[in-house]
């Protein structure tokens, strides 16, 4: 099964800087697509109907895809593990802190089927916008990542994104922590990994089962907020 994972601050000709808590990017920093833009990118890129939108759901941070994946995982609607399609000007992979050493060092030391208990390391303070997919990528979920990044993206690929040649490795997410449990927890799977750097370049054609969109306030200015009718218009929210 397929998942398509949107963040807003895509759509932008630029990165702004991380505003601070409660607050938007300065609308100087970054221009929005223009809304045919959009439409185009999502019906040719990412083979998106109007006329048939899949289910979906708008959350303020990109973290809340994890809250959304798993309500379609207990309801029955999505099964683990599953393929990630994530555009986004960042990786979320855990550049920046707490960093990705928590996950490998800490997560990875916990049985893999008690490891998507994730309030505790919202309690913890480990677990955000940031770093929620490769949370997710610990938690077992996902059988492989595609990653389409925009043209002004940061190179905040972890070291565990290895380039292969023009393609990568698959990711392995592992540490000492993740060796010492492998007879008991089985060695981590590889997660084949799909990176574009070029956005005019992608064509992909998945049935995927759902989408999510993120707002992402603090990487976008509130122009951007224009563009999430058009992209809801591909979604059924749920």
């Amino acid at each position: 099964m397929w998942v398509l994972d949107l963040d807003l601050d895509f759509f932008l000709d630029a990165c702004c800087p991380l505003a601070n808590k409660g607050e938007r990017p300065d609308s100087a920093c970054a221009k929005p697509w223009e809304p045919e833009a959009v439409a185009d990118f999502l019906e040719n890129a990412l083979g998106l109907d109007a006329s048939h939108p899949i289910p979906g759901r708008i959350t303020e941070t990109h973290d809340g895809a994890l809250a959304f994946w798993k309500s379609r995982m207990d309801a029955g609607q999505l099964q683990k593990p599953f393929s990630v399609v994530h555009v986004d000007a960042h990786a979320d992979l855990g550049i920046g802190k707490p960093g990705p050493g928590y996950v490998l060092n800490g997560v990875l030391g916990i049985p893999p089927q008690e490891r998507d208990a994730f309030d505790r390391y919202y309690e913890q303070k480990k677990l955000d916008e940031a770093n929620y997919l490769l949370f997710a990528l610990a938690f077992r979920w996902v059988d492989a990542l595609t990653l389409v990044r925009a043209p002004f993206s940061k190179p905040d690929l972890p070291p565990f994104c290895v380039r292969d040649g023009e393609g990568y490795r698959p990711i392995r997410l592992e540490s000492f922590v993740s060796k010492l449990f492998e007879g008991t927890y089985g060695a981590e799977p590889e997660i084949p990994l799909t990176v574009y750097h070029d956005p005019g370049r992608v064509r992909i054609r998945k049935p995927f089962a759902c989408a999510n969109l993120a707002i992402s306030p603090r990487y976008a200015p509130k122009e951007a907020d224009a563009l999430v009718p058009v992209i809801a218009r591909y979604v059924t929210l749920v």
